[in-house]
């Protein structure tokens, strides 16, 4: 069986788990040996957070970057609509001479998730589609869905039996459809989706478009009977075409036409314009001895690091295709966090921001089949959510949301203290989530 290590690449974001652009104050970088800084004045004591104590996280980051586990990185805190924060630490380049830069550019792998989550949101709020319905209404590939029941080692062979219900939109923003990514699942699944080509899928395809990306994935067994269980997968590829079909535009175009456009996010993209090539930052991974180095596609097993590079062919992957920075992420977060309105432009309604980030697994959780073992740790539709019974596990607020990417990004959005965030690096397996865990304590140490 061919094992492409760079499909791993595609199956990303399973690692995971800001800023009123009306509001923000212009920012002045000052570029030294280490890190470029954002100036923050006094005023920006106002949002009710201190900066004495968020310049806590200038020395955090500094020792991950010092100690060698990470090479840097983007990060921007924004409290009521205000940013408090917005710096860049370290070095794109061993020699040292290119420092990261506020507005550097990154592979947002599954942050992509969340764009596509508005888009479903905006559709389903406009009485365009129901977020029960089939998937076939969509994508007929999916009318007659089956399950994966024998596997014969022996020779790749197995044998199915039909699905109890349809795949619903329900489904695919939870991850509970069935559909999975292969390669984070070792045995007859990944076996399966290897023999049939689907291990590739999730950031770019050379040869597919979308809408072929959505009928291949149709041809696939499912893991297990939609609805019973979580299992993240390539849910959001599906919802990214279902754009496409209801709307009767491109994801690409319809992502500029109602969330880049209207929000102002011109450094977004699936496939970065000629004169934003240079702002990408470099990809890094883990060499045999542990060290972090920049990839090459050797590396990757012939996966072209730069795909967000790549020409346009119409192959738009809504669960980790786009590249962009942080800048543009909280302007969209911030968005939320305010009731999906910017600049008097709806991007989202109130109420459908409540379906949306309201607990939607509570069943599958009793069953022990759902996002996570722990109590108030779930996931609403799109996004993972912390609810009142999660309190002890983090200092977030309850009704907290957030994702992340498997480059190293995260960010989360918490309306009670009317703060988000946002946090952009770029090594695929980073090995210390304790940075992020330690990073958000200091965060919310500083609210007063």
């Amino acid at each position: 069986m061919k094992k492409n290590y760079l499909q791993t690449i595609c199956l990303f974001s399973f690692l995971l788990l800001g800023l009123s652009c009306s509001t923000a104050q212009k920012i002045t970088n000052q570029t030294s040996p280490s890190k470029t800084v954002t100036k923050i004045s006094a005023a920006m004591d106002s949002p009710g957070i201190s900066t004495d104590r968020l310049a806590l996280l200038d020395e955090h980051i500094e020792k991950y970057i010092k100690d060698g586990l990470m090479p840097g990185g983007t990060f921007l805190i924004a409290r009521k609509g205000k940013t408090v924060y917005h710096k860049s630490f370290g070095h794109q380049d061993d020699t040292k001479t290119k420092p990261y830069k506020n507005d550097d550019i990154y592979r947002l792998a599954s942050m992509t998730k969340a764009v596509t989550t508005i888009s479903i949101m905006q559709l389903y709020e406009q009485g365009k589609l129901g977020l029960d319905d089939p998937i076939h209404y969509y994508i007929p590939a999916f009318k007659e869905s089956k399950v994966l029941d024998t596997f014969n080692p022996a020779d790749s062979s197995y044998t199915t039996v039909p699905a109890k219900r349809p795949i619903t939109i329900r489904h695919l923003l939870t991850h509970t459809s069935g559909i999975t990514y292969g390669l984070f699942n070792p045995g007859k699944i990944q076996i399966v989706y290897e023999e049939l080509g689907a291990n590739g899928f999730g950031l770019f395809h050379d040869e597919m478009t979308t809408e072929q990306m959505a009928n291949k994935l149709g041809t696939l067994p499912l893991i297990f009977q939609p609805g019973e269980e979580y299992l993240y997968g390539l849910n959001m590829e599906l919802l990214g075409r279902i754009v496409e079909v209801v709307s009767g535009k491109s994801l690409n175009k319809y992502f500029r036409n109602n969330i880049f456009d209207p929000l102002e996010m011109n450094d977004t993209y699936f496939n970065l314009p000629q004169d934003r090539h240079s702002r990408l930052v470099p990809f890094y991974i883990y060499d045999q001895s542990g060290k972090l180095i920049n990839a090459t596609t050797q590396m990757m097993g012939g996966m072209n690091v730069d795909y967000p590079k790549k020409k346009d062919n119409n192959h738009y992957a809504g669960g980790g295709g786009l590249s962009g920075t942080a800048t543009d992420y909280a302007k969209m977060i911030q968005t939320l966090c305010d009731g999906g309105t910017y600049k008097g432009h709806r991007i989202l309604g109130r109420k459908a921001i409540e379906v949306m980030t309201s607990d939607q697994l509570p069943l599958v959780n009793l069953k022990g089949t759902g996002y996570s073992p722990l109590p108030g740790i779930t996931y609403g539709l799109g996004f993972a959510l912390k609810t009142e019974a999660g309190s002890a596990w983090s200092a977030k607020s309850p009704g907290t949301y957030e994702w992340g990417g498997a480059f190293n990004t995260k960010f989360f959005i918490d309306p009670s203290e009317e703060l988000i965030f946002v946090g952009m690096g770029q090594v695929f397996g980073y090995r210390r989530p304790d940075f992020w865990e330690r990073l958000y304590t200091i965060i919310y140490g500083s609210l007063e």
